[in-house]
């Protein structure tokens, strides 16, 4: 971080962010869409470390009221939402990149306990690998857009390629991170490179 002429602290990385927020919503279709336990976990996420002024902060970042778990919103909002969840984060968690993290984190935890999420918990019998193999499956229960691959360099070593992803890569990076936690990995690495825009690449390994 630095500081601005009056002294405060300033998280650079959030500030880089506006301009990139721009663009990705600029290539957002109307038929982009996520589903809304997405938006309540990131909100819940808020109201757990900012409370409820914040949560109203980061509503009033999109263009709906309120959310309903199974049903689907522009993924435009998702973005403007997780952004100014990010922003009312940082500070409590390190950063705009850390908070990110922390609410990929939530994504995480929220798709687990969905009808979704256990099954394929239940279907991995415990197997990280299995579970890593089958995420583009998971991402398909929770958004309509994009394309996932995964490609194994070893038994717990892989490349996680997503394509036409509108989300920054340290929320992705939370999510693989805690994916591979709830199987109880250890040694956990994940490192997420920008390709392009709406390509980003994660290497990740476990023991």
């Amino acid at each position: 971080m630095s500081t601005n002429g009056c002294g405060v602290r300033v998280d650079q990385d959030a500030q880089d962010s506006r301009e990139d927020l721009a663009r990705r919503l600029e290539l957002t279709q109307p038929t982009d869409t996520v589903r809304g336990l997405f938006f309540l976990g990131t909100l819940e996420a808020v109201r757990a470390l900012a409370g409820e002024d914040a949560v109203r902060h980061c509503v009033e970042a999109g263009s709906e009221p309120r959310f309903v778990e199974f049903f689907n919103y522009p993924v435009s909002d998702f973005l403007k939402v997780t952004d100014a969840a990010a922003r009312v984060l940082a500070p409590r968690c390190g950063g705009w990149t850390e908070a990110l993290r922390h609410l990929g984190r939530r994504a995480t935890a929220d798709m687990l306990k969905s009808a979704t999420g256990k099954a394929l918990m239940l279907l991995s019998k415990g197997e990280a690998r299995w579970l890593v193999g089958n995420l583009p499956a998971a991402y398909r229960a929770a958004v309509n857009h994009g394309e996932r691959t995964v490609t194994w360099e070893g038994p717990s070593r892989g490349r996680i390629l997503m394509r036409r992803d509108f989300m920054p890569c340290a929320f992705h990076e939370g999510v693989l991170l805690a994916t591979l936690e709830a199987m109880k990995a250890r040694e956990v690495e994940v490192r997420g490179s920008r390709v392009d825009m709406l390509v980003s690449e994660y290497v990740i390994s476990w023991s």
